[in-house]
């Protein structure tokens, strides 16, 4: 397999339009079936949310309603968009495209298995990093281009509380480069051959996945939808397919959160205990469904947090714990010269 690629490089693929095409090739293999893991996240989800509050959910459409997802597209596919008439029309019809393209970008350096990726880049870690902190400006650029009171609010909200989220990230992140000794996503997951971090850093796993639910603005930190004006926050005004727009990167970015937490902390492709049985692949979809799960089965259990206590844990307990925690690993690892990559 190639380094940085799906498909071997050779022949036709080693022109340039070739490797335009196999460009396009691997990306469509990466993102036709994210796009359809997103559409029957959506089903999961009210199916998952049905069982905890002891109801059926979707079972009209199709056998055990497995053609929902499909009914809802073509739904939003024949609905008008309509653009209100104080908005900023070109920034309004912009925003939920930045949201969805930068939730699809992120995915060109995730690995599903070894030397499976887009683009296997030394700085994989700092790329999705980037890409994460760009989606606050979708959302910003929605608030305000709707020229709505409501709307603008739900944005400042949303994007307060994914800025306030990600410094402690960071901190997580350079916990595990440290551990790792490399920025590069597939040797983070090789890393953990012997023993997956989320063992020796599950305080940072548990901060980092707690995160990633303030950041996609997901329950119990889902205050785009607020509580005195009961609106949708940012998106508002949105219907249509650019309503899907925000549907659809709200879900890919959770894919995303678990994806990542996968390949950091609980060893990507690898299986437990050495486990072989069953194709890299596959035990990588297993832990991204699995993490999926908890973010509904959180949705399902816990109530909305007030913004003064999304704030109080991001600021002054998340902030502390990981900066804490990050002296503590750089100060075993470097007194048990354990550090990777050291000189000896």
């Amino acid at each position: 397999m190639l380094l940085g690629g799906i498909l071997p490089r050779v022949g036709f693929f080693a022109t340039p339009f070739g490797t335009f095409v196999l460009w396009v090739i691997e990306a469509l293999l990466i993102l036709v079936p994210l796009v359809v893991l997103v559409a029957y996240a959506t089903l999961a989800e009210r199916k998952v949310l049905a069982a905890i509050q002891l109801r059926k959910g979707p079972n009209v459409v199709g056998p055990w309603g497995l053609w929902q997802p499909w009914a809802d597209a073509g739904k939003m596919l024949m609905k008008e968009t309509i653009i209100p008439t104080g908005a900023n029309r070109p920034l309004f019809v912009l925003a939920p495209i930045i949201t969805f393209t930068l939730a699809m970008a992120a995915w060109a350096v995730i690995p599903i298995n070894d030397r499976w990726a887009i683009a296997n880049i030394n700085v994989g870690i700092l790329y999705l990093f980037a890409i994460s902190s760009l989606g606050v400006y979708g959302i910003i650029i929605a608030g305000w281009a709707s020229n709505s009171k409501y709307a603008f609010l739900g944005a400042l909200r949303s994007a307060a509380q994914m800025v306030s989220y990600e410094v402690s990230i960071g901190f997580v992140i350079v916990s595990v480069l440290l551990c790792a000794g490399s920025l590069n996503l597939n040797d983070i997951v090789l890393a953990q051959r012997h023993v997956w971090f989320v063992i020796p850093l599950f305080p940072m796993a548990v901060v980092f996945f707690v995160s990633g639910l303030a950041e996609t603005n997901r329950s119990p930190f889902d205050f785009a939808e607020g509580e005195s004006e009961i609106v949708a926050g940012y998106f508002v005004e949105y219907s249509a397919m650019a309503f899907a727009l925000f549907y659809l990167g709200e879900y890919a970015n959770m894919f995303l959160v678990s994806a990542t937490t996968t390949i950091m902390f609980l060893g990507g492709w690898l299986g437990p205990f050495g486990w072989t049985w069953l194709p890299g692949p596959i035990w990588f979809l297993l832990k991204v469904l699995f993490l999926m799960f908890v973010f509904i089965w959180v949705r399902g259990t816990l109530p909305r947090y007030r913004y003064d206590q999304l704030m109080r844990l991001g600021w002054k307990v998340f902030l502390p714990a990981s900066l804490a925690y990050l002296v503590i690993v750089a100060g075993v690892l470097m007194g048990m010269g354990w550090l990777p990559n050291a000189p000896s």
